[in-house]
């Protein structure tokens, strides 16, 4: 199975926000209940980086709340793991495993943002497959189909 076949829900959960904009920006968008990762992009719509919640807690510690001016470039992740339509899901729930990643941006072949795949969509999409898989060996076993 490859990413490409969870990108409806992935494109649900993408939300974006300008490298210039203000850390009270991100606050914000943050706070809606299904967001946990904002992917921030440069003018070209590039991928730069992505902030999660707890970026923005780490930084609102240094500053004295609304008034803190800072913006997303300063403490964005830049170093960002991403993963692509033609990827392999179970090798990038590996990824997700691996790094203790709750989520992660797909994106194409020139670093645009797609959707973001959280783990538990990716579960769910592997564990439906390992259902169909197993579907699959018991009416062969069972001689279903070939009568």
């Amino acid at each position: 199975m490859r990413v490409s076949e969870t990108l409806s829900k992935a494109r649900e959960r993408l939300v974006t926000l300008a490298v210039g904009a203000p850390v009270i920006e991100a606050a914000r968008l943050l706070s809606a209940p299904e967001t946990h990762l904002i992917v921030v992009c440069d003018t070209g719509g590039t991928m730069s980086g992505v902030l999660t919640k707890a970026d923005i807690v780490r930084q609102i510690s240094h500053c004295t709340g609304c008034s803190c001016t800072e913006g997303v470039a300063d403490i964005m992740t830049r170093d960002v793991v991403k993963c692509s339509p033609q990827d392999d899901l179970r090798d990038v729930w590996d990824v997700m495993r691996a790094r203790t990643l709750k989520q992660i941006p797909v994106s194409d072949e020139a670093s645009r943002p797609l959707g973001v795949l959280y783990a538990n969509d990716a579960l769910q999409w592997l564990l439906k497959e390992a259902e169909h898989t197993e579907e699959l060996l018991r009416d062969y076993v069972m001689g279903v189909g070939y009568r």
